[in-house]
């Protein structure tokens, strides 16, 4: 009778010992997966109430930024920027082929070399997203949407693939050649981008011919992958800058200096108080007038803020003759092209000789002329020693 009791007891004990062996186990185990469940829980929720934190790892995965061989030169073109789209493109009095032209100036007067030529990716989704919104970007899946934005209803009655492929491509496009800008400028102390210069495109809301934020994005990507801390956006274009004043206003790192005529679009009156320096040159100012106006921003740009890197918007709509997309030729600036030539070279200039890395961006010019005028621009800057556009025979 005492064995069978101890060897029940012996059971007993065994048992227990399983169970509570089990039960430890079960609540352990029970724990990892709540942990862990948590941990995902915590992170999505991290990631959508911090969007520093999502812009950080869009950046820092984007491929974007890549390493130009030496034997290529700073200046930034596609074939692939050229919009053609069954001859619609015509109805916008923007000149669609005029990244193409410059380049073909400048290699057929002998400051460039076709295969020196930078060739940059395409803004993939996840680039864009580093500035605009979702709801942004899938507005543009309507055509008519990007009718609008484009100003050419007929795009409206196009299949929206159609659309993507032969007017918004070439848009991401010129976004990936100004972002890589500011990394070769940096590097190489200037680069230009045969394009670009979007600056009328919010992270919400693109108008007046400019779908994307390439101004903003460049300026997102220099400060966390080049560690850029200053940014002065210099925009010489004819129409105000309003797109990277409302994304990047705010921003105490951004000193923007905006050169306008504000007899045209955009009247973005609420973007206007974005800005840090603003000088307006109403219709009819001549080059000269223009010219001492320009020194004088400079002088006082540059004694106020001290950048890190120029993004440099340089719209030849300025131009004599220019009808800046409103066809009315008394709304025009009266500046000749040597005008456009002198004011590239104050830029660069006093952002050279300060050490200081200059983007330059094309923008705006409505009329067949600027192409070569940008181009005569470009080999002034070359001529002058600012720039570099032929290779030494080492290198090559």
């Amino acid at each position: 009778k005492d064995i069978r009791v101890v060897s029940t007891w012996t059971d007993l004990t065994r048992d227990s010992a399983v169970y509570l062996l089990f039960t430890f186990s079960a609540i352990k185990v029970s724990q990892f997966i709540y942990r862990c469940f948590q941990s995902s829980e915590m992170s999505s929720f991290s990631m959508e109430t911090h969007p520093e934190a999502l812009r950080r790892e869009r950046i820092l995965s984007s491929k974007l930024y890549f390493n130009v061989p030496e034997s290529k030169v700073s200046i930034i073109y596609s074939s692939a920027y050229d919009i053609s789209f069954m001859g619609i493109e015509k109805l916008h009095p923007f000149d669609s082929t005029k990244w193409r032209r410059v380049c073909k100036f400048l290699v057929s007067d002998g400051f460039l070399e076709e295969k020196s030529i930078v060739e940059p990716l395409e803004a993939s989704n996840s680039d864009l997203l580093v500035v605009h919104s979702l709801n942004y970007l899938n507005s543009l899946k309507s055509s008519a949407t990007v009718a609008r934005i484009t100003e050419v209803p007929p795009v409206a009655f196009f299949p929206n693939f159609l659309v993507q492929q032969k007017v918004l491509s070439p848009f991401r496009k010129q976004v990936g050649g100004t972002i890589l800008a500011a990394k070769l400028a940096v590097e190489r102390g200037w680069a230009i981008n045969v394009g670009g210069g979007f600056h009328h495109c919010t992270a919400e809301r693109g108008g007046g011919f400019c779908a994307f934020a390439d101004i903003s994005l460049c300026i997102h990507f220099a400060f966390l992958r080049l560690s850029i801390s200053r940014v002065m956006i210099i925009d010489l274009d004819a129409h105000q800058g309003n797109g990277h004043e409302t994304d990047l206003g705010d921003d105490s790192r951004v000193y923007i200096l905006d050169m306008y005529n504000p007899e045209i679009y955009p009247y973005d009156y609420s973007a206007r108080r974005f800005i840090d320096q603003k000088v307006e040159v109403i219709s009819g100012t001549s080059t000269d007038e223009y010219l001492r106006k320009l020194d004088k921003a400079l002088e006082v740009a540059f004694r106020n803020f001290q950048p890190e890197m120029v993004v440099y918007n340089a719209g030849t709509d300025i131009l004599d003759g220019d009808p800046l997309g409103l066809l009315k030729a008394s709304y025009t600036l009266k500046i000749s092209p040597d005008g456009i030539t002198s004011r590239d070279e104050k830029v660069f200039r006093v952002a050279r000789e300060r050490e200081i890395p200059v983007v330059m961006l094309t923008s705006g010019g409505y009329m067949k002329s600027n192409a070569r005028v940008i181009a005569d621009s470009i080999e002034n800057l070359s001529r002058q020693g600012l720039i570099k556009t032929q290779l030494d025979s080492a290198s090559t």
